[in-house]
């Protein structure tokens, strides 16, 4: 059983593009003619009007990147879209400058009669100290397929095509990764020098890429005088430099628990640990899982907490919003893409057999449903900071995780507990190491050299695992397979601050009101970006500008470790 993308709702054809991109070029120059030099003016009106184009944007460019990501083959049809679209945008950069130029009288006279836009021109006004001039934006958006998107575009095309040899046959990227999670170590070894050669045969490519990524950013920082270079990310994100810095100190603060668990791992495997040992399995009965009793299991969980979520997983299945499995050119990884409001989420996975699949289904649907509920918000709010995007998928992983528990016996249970640490660790101290990475990388304004990546890659990794684990030479090369380093510069620390969010939203579910708890998640993900993350969060009664928060989701980290030793 496989699942492929129906994109009709997006388009059925090129023509239907080419149709409509004209249509909206029309309706863009319009909008500029109508209301340039007159945006003192503007009401309710003609914020949705604006919001009607940029939707019109989103969607050729949704449909021309699940075309590109089905097949990477594509990218000229993916370019040329993207070359159009920068064109129609160009006629409506004028008005998000022009409003942040306003003085601040009539900015507020605007802001009280925009209704749910309100936060939206909020947002600008906080970010008009780094806009450039109209010409200076115009210029750079021309010049953006150019930079570092076509960098990542190179990346994409490149590991999507990648192939690996092992044993007699070629795997893609996500089979060989794939192989690390096999019980057999001699099969995980060999795995990990296969990866590693062809990361070593392509490390002058992967070190220019990474290296232009850096230099695309530093100019962007220096020319709109951000305080930094993560300051962009922590804008988009609505989020205080202080709340960042705080979560990534608590994590750093704990890394001993991602030593401590990987001492007690080494003991019930029987042998020191290395890289390649980091998902060995400690339940080595498990059986390979199909596509099917995966789907059925996380279909199962979200029954049981709520019959919304059940419907719209149901919804997904049947309607066309998934493709499933590993083909020749498509891309590697795993997303779910919000689209627009007028069509719905599409959900890519690479679905292996592994045990872990199952988690990366519950992962990407909650992202799903997330973005399903959130549409009702409009395309100007829907997208939710990546702060907050993290926490439905996580939820809906500690959702399947609690569900599983409950069925299995105590053999089992350890290998569930196991893995679900691994995940934390990787979805929370792993990200934060990639951030320390990024933060030592993006200090240097020179270009650095494969060695540099290497030894940084190296020292920040091996302060997580400490002594429980050895890192081999050929892991230092393993930061340049790394998508975010490349798409989303600062992106990781969104899932560490996700992952502790979640666990203390998880606990307070487990030990309050369900119903009532579910009414109010439920509430909280369909606001999708409409209001700020504190906002959003306080209603749970949780401030995340407290540095103490954090503590919260930590302890939840500590029990989890606890009960795993128990059963030891």
């Amino acid at each position: 059983m496989e699942h492929n993308w129906d994109l009709n709702a997006l388009f059925s054809n090129e023509n239907e593009v080419n149709v409509f991109l004209e249509k909206l070029t029309k309706k863009a120059q319009n909008f500029e003619k109508k209301y340039n030099n007159k945006i003192a003016q503007v009401s309710l009106e003609v914020i949705a009007e604006y919001e009607e184009l940029l939707e019109g944007i989103g969607r050729i460019m949704t449909y021309a990147f699940l075309r590109f990501a089905q097949d990477t083959r594509k990218g000229d049809f993916y370019a040329k879209c993207e070359m159009s679209c920068n064109q129609v945008e160009k006629h409506l950069l004028f008005f998000e400058i022009a409003f942040c130029a306003l003085d601040s009288k009539k900015q507020k006279k605007i802001l009280n009669q925009a209704g749910k836009y309100a936060y939206y021109l909020q947002k600008l006004i906080e970010k008009k100290q780094y806009q450039l001039s109209l010409e200076e934006e115009k210029i750079l958006l021309q010049v953006a397929p150019l930079g570092a998107d076509a960098f990542a575009r190179l990346f994409d095309e490149f590991f999507s095509t990648l192939k690996i040899p092992y044993e007699g046959e070629c795997k893609s990227e996500e089979e060989i990764l794939a192989l690390l999670h096999h019980s057999d170590r001699s099969i995980r070894k060999k795995a990990q020098k296969a990866f590693s050669a062809k990361l070593q045969e392509s490390q002058l490519l992967l070190t220019y890429i990474l290296n232009m990524v850096r230099k695309d950013l530093q100019i962007k920082s220096e020319l709109r005088n951000y305080p930094n270079k993560e300051t962009f990310r922590h804008l988009s994100n609505h989020i205080s430099q202080k709340s960042v810095d705080s979560l990534i100190d608590i994590v750093n603060a704990n890394m001993s628990l991602v030593e401590r668990y990987y001492f007690a791992k080494s003991k019930i495997l029987g042998h020191k640990l290395k890289d390649y040992d980091r998902y060995a399995p400690i339940d080595t009965s498990s059986k390979e899982v199909s596509y099917l009793e995966a789907l059925k299991a996380v279909l199962e969980c979200f029954k049981g907490f709520s019959p919304l979520f059940y419907e719209i997983a149901q919804k997904a299945i049947k309607q066309g919003w998934i493709d499933s499995h590993p083909r020749n050119a498509k891309r590697g990884g795993a997303f779910s893409h919000g689209a627009v409001p007028s069509a719905h989420p599409y959900v890519l996975l690479n679905f292996t057999s592994n045990h872990r699949d199952i988690f990366t289904i519950a992962h990407e649907f909650g992202h799903m449903i997330h973005q399903e509920l959130s549409k009702q918000q409009g395309y100007l709010n829907m997208d939710t900071p990546l702060t907050t995007a993290e926490t439905a998928s996580v939820f809906a992983e500690m959702l399947l995780f609690d569900s599983m528990k409950k069925k299995l016996a105590k053999e089992e249970l350890i290998g569930v507990y196991a893995s679900k640490l691994e995940d934390i660790f990787s979805t929370m101290f792993r990200q934060v190491v990639m951030t320390n990475f990024e933060r030592r990388i993006h200090t240097h304004d020179q270009e650095l050299k494969p060695d540099d990546f290497n030894a940084i890659w190296l020292e920040e990794n091996q302060r997580m695992f400490g002594k429980s684990l050895k890192l081999t030479k050929r892991y230092a090369l393993w930061w340049s397979y790394i998508p975010h380093f490349i798409h989303s510069p600062f992106y990781c620390y969104a899932y560490a601050y996700g992952q502790l969010l979640v666990l203390a939203l998880f606990g307070l579910y487990k030990r309050s009101d369900k119903k009532k708890f579910i009414k109010i998640y439920e509430d909280f993900l369909s606001k999708g970006g409409s209001a700020s993350p504190r906002d959003l969060i306080s209603a749970f009664g949780f401030d995340i500008e407290d540095p103490k928060f954090w503590e919260i989701g930590m302890q939840e980290v500590v029990k989890m470790l606890k009960e795993f030793e128990e059963l030891l």
